[in-house]
């Protein structure tokens, strides 16, 4: 079991590039960004955690690009994992979101992470022309065309959201077509359908409950459905227990990530030496 970082980026404190900096030189294995492109003012979703139209975080508004800013961590670290926790691919363009990721990967030496979700915020997603309960279909053939793009000499995909022609698209990720690609979302059995379906793996919610359930439930659904191995399952943890850390690892957990305060560069850096500290002695 890994241990990684996410920042909730945006316009004020400490840089991706900082963080990822000192993440990569304390030792952790990864490094994760969030996405959102812009917050419609006036909204009729319900963020998950506050249950109404009120947002638990400025961030939320300001958050940065997060293929820029991992970009700007490749350069400046050497071995961690770059990843998202979560993007958002139908608000782009497959064709060029595809090159995106694939450039990210060549660049850094292959270490992409594609942490995606449905999109919780069905108003910002309206702005984008996601049809609405059509979000889910959408990622799917989203992911299918960037695979084969990925993946193929002449890449070819045709869809009711996605179509093109055969195709030449490089470069192609160091990683093949077998970029990890996890689902950020709440541990339904309708999710983990769509998992063992279409990604590999899972990362859970902020506010997610009964984790060791879920886990066993999602790797019985993973062998059921016929896929080889065992899931990948990222846990957002917020505090660390030595008890609830050898019980996730004995269950299969692959990771554990850690976010960062909103304060100045200087007192996240702090922090991440003292998180440090406590969790990579045990590795």
């Amino acid at each position: 079991m890994r241990f990684g970082l996410v920042l909730f980026t945006s316009d004020r404190g400490i840089t991706p590039a900082a963080a990822a900096a000192a993440g990569d030189r304390l030792g952790f294995a990864s490094f994760y960004v969030p996405e959102h492109t812009h917050i419609p003012v006036r909204r009729e979703a319900a963020h998950p955690q506050t249950g109404d139209a009120s947002l638990p975080d400025d961030r939320y508004a300001r958050t940065l690009d997060p293929w820029v800013s991992l970009s700007t961590a490749a350069a400046v670290t050497s071995t961690i994992r770059l990843g998202t926790a979560v993007a958002i691919p139908v608000e782009h363009d497959p064709i060029t979101l595809a090159k995106s990721i694939a450039s990210l990967d060549h660049l850094s030496g292959g270490r992409v992470n594609f942490g995606v979700g449905y999109g919780w915020n069905t108003d910002e997603l309206a702005d984008h022309g996601v049809p609405a309960g059509r979000r889910r279909t959408m990622l799917r053939e989203y992911l299918e065309a960037m695979r084969s793009l990925w993946a193929s000499e002449e890449a070819e995909y045709h869809g009711e959201f996605v179509n093109f022609g055969a195709s030449w698209a490089w470069p192609k990720p160091v990683q093949g077509s077998a970029i990890p690609t996890l689902v950020g979302a709440a541990g339904t059995d309708k999710n983990f359908a769509w998992i063992c379906r279409s990604a590999d793996g899972w990362i859970t919610t902020p506010g997610e409950r009964d984790i060791e359930s879920r886990v066993s439930t999602l790797q019985r659904m993973w062998t059921e459905a016929g896929r080889d191995g065992k899931p990948q399952i990222v846990v957002l943890d917020f505090k660390p227990d030595e008890v609830k850390l050898d019980r996730w690892r004995e269950l299969g957990v692959t990771e554990v990530v850690y976010g960062m305060p909103d304060k100045s560069e200087d007192e996240v850096l702090a922090y991440l030496e003292r998180l440090a500290g406590r969790l990579l002695t045990r590795l």
